[in-house]
């Protein structure tokens, strides 16, 4: 419970190393989490140093095309700001894990029914382990920011990543330079509903 409440959105971080079994401790984590009929479908790849400034070099063109043309994502375009302040922080986290769904298509396909309900509880199952990771790492000391604005720039950063699967999005992780206070919640009364 100690690490649901003390979880922080992490979006400044300092200029140190993250151990390689830290990362793998939080994968550990992530791993043990329920999943629809146990397809465990998630893929965690670690990108450091230069192949994540080479990642992130390839999304920041992508960012740029699509901030002119609006053809991927075209209502979606007023995000692309945030996008762009999204890759700052993700090139200032020393660690970027990269999510994919190994049973995933690209969202840009049409799937029949039965795939996509399949889709929609792999991606549940996914969840379910993001946040398995995200508390592993507030325990062990380690901040984190979930990341879905990987969105403007999907077919580009799957192309560069050569994993077969649907990109879910990323993960910074590294030493918080920052300790924002709690975020707003809705009160329970709002969202829980009992009926006999």
């Amino acid at each position: 419970m100690d690490s649901i409440v003390e979880r922080r959105s992490i979006r400044k971080y300092k200029e140190m190393e993250v151990p390689q079994d830290q990362i793998e401790k939080i994968v550990e984590a992530a791993v043990k989490a329920p999943s629809a009929k146990n397809r465990q479908p998630w893929k965690y790849i670690v990108y450091c140093e230069t192949a994540k400034k080479e990642l992130l070099d390839i999304m920041e063109e992508s960012l740029n095309k699509e901030s002119e043309s609006h053809t991927l994502l075209p209502d979606s375009a007023g995000g692309i700001p945030d996008a762009y302040n999204t890759l700052k922080i993700m090139r200032q986290a020393p660690v970027l894990i990269i999510v994919m769904n190994t049973n995933g298509r690209s969202p840009f396909e049409n799937i029949n029914s039965d795939d996509r309900i399949t889709e929609i509880c792999d991606t549940l199952s996914i969840g379910a382990s993001i946040e398995n990771m995200l508390l592993k790492a507030t325990e062990i000391g380690l901040g984190t920011l979930w990341i879905a604005n990987t969105c403007f720039a999907y077919k580009d950063l799957v192309g560069a990543i050569g994993e077969e699967g649907q990109l879910i999005g990323a993960i910074a992780v590294g030493y918080a330079d920052e300790m924002p206070n709690p975020r707003p919640r809705k009160d329970i009364e709002k969202t829980l509903v009992f009926r006999k």
